[in-house]
């Protein structure tokens, strides 16, 4: 069993910015990956951003430039900086650990963004 834990959420301004936690009870350095999507209400949840155990990266249009996916594998931690937000980066942000056997969800922290 692998937990894991979403914290940094809140209620922000446009322009201002967040920075996301994603603490796992396991050792995410044994993920193939691991990932942030986003979830408003009555839409489906979406990709935002990805991380591979060697580093690599990919983000969803929407946040290209603005948004940062990183991990400390010293701390189980997952990040995603989020600058310059916008009302529609508003959701539900889930953390998602990738590993060779199944995947791993998070309970999500909420983003609000305010115009």
């Amino acid at each position: 069993q692998v937990n894991l834990v979403e914290s940094g959420g809140g209620l922000v301004q446009a322009g201002e910015s967040l920075r996301l936690s994603c603490a796992a009870s396991g050792s995410i350095y044994r993920t193939t990956s691991m990932c942030w999507y986003r979830q408003a209400p009555g839409k489906q949840r979406d990709f935002v951003a990805s991380i591979t155990s060697g580093g690599a990266t990919q983000y969803a249009d929407s946040v290209k430039g603005r948004f940062t996916i990183s991990r400390d594998n010293a701390k189980n931690t997952l990040y995603l900086q989020m600058d310059s937000l916008k009302p529609e980066d508003t959701a539900n942000y889930y953390c998602n650990a990738v590993y060779t056997y199944r995947s791993y969800w998070g309970q999500g922290t909420q983003v609000t963004v305010s115009s």
